[in-house]
């Protein structure tokens, strides 16, 4: 068990189930997050440092300060906003990322967690995709996640680095962010519990490999808590259903009769989720630390509903 953890990007959706986690099984949580992201949820931390990840200094004397077994890292920006600034995206998914791990390195902190994406890999692939499948992202946000990885392998490889890396796919979250392009399920089922017509992004028979956000959760506590010489793989894909934007539009109006929607074939996002594979190979994170998912898609349609339903 942890006695202490950093969580960066801790008041967001994700952040916030890991530290509920981490806190059931008595671990303090230090919560690093942005200025105006704090709310209720913050009363339950151990501590809440509020700033950029571009604060070096900040980020130096807060590891200082409170000295964490581990540091989850989460802070990033989506890809949506990511593309909208390129460079700004790069200074804080990257250079910020980085600069983090070669604090923690000089501090000997570790295990270091860090979220990275399936987008790293590119689009156009077959599937299943194996992990050692070469990696070239044409979007910014997957360049700034294979920089980051790249970087934790070498400090792991040179220096002994405690690294630890999950390539997470389309993750379905009852609270999506706005600057997710791939967030639409989530809004398609708030739009049909509110009573209102949605405009889905994509075609109908567009999809991609899929998470529900419990399972990106227990994951992360998860691979952090694995004995780190079972840990054969720098870096694992997960992977738990595929379904498409007409079968979300059957599973939504099996709940919400009345819902309908238009399509939108063609579209940035359409082109984007459409070239992303439909499974990635998670056999090594089955058999190294035990993955498996918990939700399906129908599990996952029902626990959004409830969510949705208990907003409206």
């Amino acid at each position: 068990m942890f006695k202490t953890a950093l969580i960066t990007g801790g008041n967001g959706n994700l952040g916030r189930l890991v530290a509920q986690h981490l806190e059931a099984i008595g671990t303090k949580v230090v919560s690093f997050d942005l200025p105006g992201s704090e709310g209720p949820h913050c009363e339950q931390r151990y501590a809440v440092v509020l700033g950029d990840m571009q604060d070096q200094s900040l980020l130096e004397d807060t590891l200082t300060a409170y000295k964490p077994d581990v540091v989850i890292h989460l802070a990033s920006m989506l890809s949506g906003s990511s593309e909208a600034n390129p460079q700004l995206a790069w200074e804080v998914n990257a250079t910020s990322s980085i600069r983090l791990m070669r604090l923690c390195l000089n501090q000997n902190i570790g295990p270091f967690f860090f979220a990275s994406t399936t987008a790293t890999y590119g689009p156009d692939l077959e599937s299943p995709v194996a992990l050692n499948t070469p990696q070239w992202p044409e979007n910014i946000y997957g360049a700034t996640k294979v920089a980051v990885e790249r970087m934790g392998v070498y400090l792991k490889l040179k220096q002994g680095f405690d690294f630890r890396c999950l390539r997470f796919p389309m993750v379905l979250s009852p609270s999506a962010p706005a600057g997710a392009m791939t967030a639409y399920p989530s809004h398609a089922i708030a739009a049909a519990a509110r009573g209102d017509n949605f405009v889905m992004p994509v075609a109908p028979d567009t999809g991609m490999s899929t998470l529900y956000l419990n399972d990106v959760t227990r994951s992360i506590i998860e691979i952090c808590s694995a004995q780190r010489a079972a840990l054969t793989q720098h870096a694992y894909n997960l992977h738990s259903y595929v379904f498409t934007a007409q079968d979300l539009v059957e599973a939504i109006q099996s709940r919400f009769p009345y819902f309908t929607c238009n399509f939108t074939p063609d579209s940035p996002t359409d082109d984007l989720v459409r070239r992303w594979p439909d499974v990635f190979d998670d056999r090594a994170a089955r058999a190294d630390w035990g993955w498996e998912p918990h939700y399906d898609f129908d599990a996952t349609v029902e626990a959004l509903v409830q969510f949705a339903k208990s907003q409206s």
